[in-house]
């Protein structure tokens, strides 16, 4: 499929959509997404459902919990996808601007799976502080709240991220995986397969238990999603 190249932030937002045969309700959207389908191979991995792997562009910039590009990517990329159940995915940076995304346009995800997200804080992560957008991240994980999208948090045992993962999970009251591994894909994939395929079956085997957010016009073909206002009904 030829890939869908969204203008954001004076640079270019590549999405490539990879859609099983016969359609499906669930729309996996992937932070770093042609890495996690080289290294995890994650259309595999999520089965049945359509999942758009976005290009990470200027990753620093766009991911780390920048409101321009969160606005963008509900309003521009979002919309371009199959119709369907949202689920945001992304691991690190690309987990930070997932939550970030979902927290600032709430009930853009139904579910979100974040791995070894970079929740900073200032007592937990001092040693983050070079970081160009260190308190921009600040800022955002202590203003952080509970969300009504689904959300499972994974992270590796010997991460400098666990702490701030932990206190993550704590402050949105959601549930940690711990698994053995490092800040790598080798870990991100080997928690994705026990643990993302449940997730995404909350949504594939019923209604969501939230008003769906608003989803334009679809990049590929797909069933429509009847809990969905359809696309073409002029009403708000």
């Amino acid at each position: 499929m030829t890939p869908l190249c969204v203008p954001v932030l004076g640079g270019t937002l590549e999405v490539r959509v990879v859609s099983p045969a016969g359609g499906a309700r669930v729309v996996l959207v992937a932070h770093d997404g042609p890495a996690y389908e080289e290294g995890a191979a994650l259309s595999r991995v999520a089965g049945g459902v359509h999942v758009a792997l976005l290009s990470p562009g200027d990753r620093n910039e766009w991911y780390s919990a920048n409101p321009a590009y969160a606005d963008a990517l509900v309003d521009r990329v979002l919309p371009r996808l199959p119709a369907g159940r949202l689920v945001g995915l992304g691991a690190s940076l690309g987990a930070l601007a997932m939550l970030h995304a979902e927290h600032r346009r709430p009930g853009t995800f139904d579910g979100l799976f974040l791995q070894s997200g970079s929740f900073f804080t200032a007592e937990l992560d001092p040693q983050e502080s070079g970081f160009p957008r260190y308190q921009r991240i600040l800022d955002f994980v202590e203003q952080a709240a509970p969300t009504a999208a689904r959300t499972v948090l994974t992270c590796g045992r010997d991460e400098e991220n666990l702490h701030n993962n932990r206190a993550m999970a704590r402050r949105l009251g959601v549930p940690l995986v711990e698994v053995p591994g490092g800040h790598a894909m080798t870990t991100w994939r080997d928690a994705l397969r026990p643990h993302l395929p449940p997730l995404l079956r909350e949504f594939t085997d019923g209604p969501s238990h939230r008003p769906a957010a608003r989803h334009g016009a679809g990049l590929a073909s797909g069933v429509r999603d009847p809990d969905r206002p359809d696309r073409s009904d002029p009403r708000p």
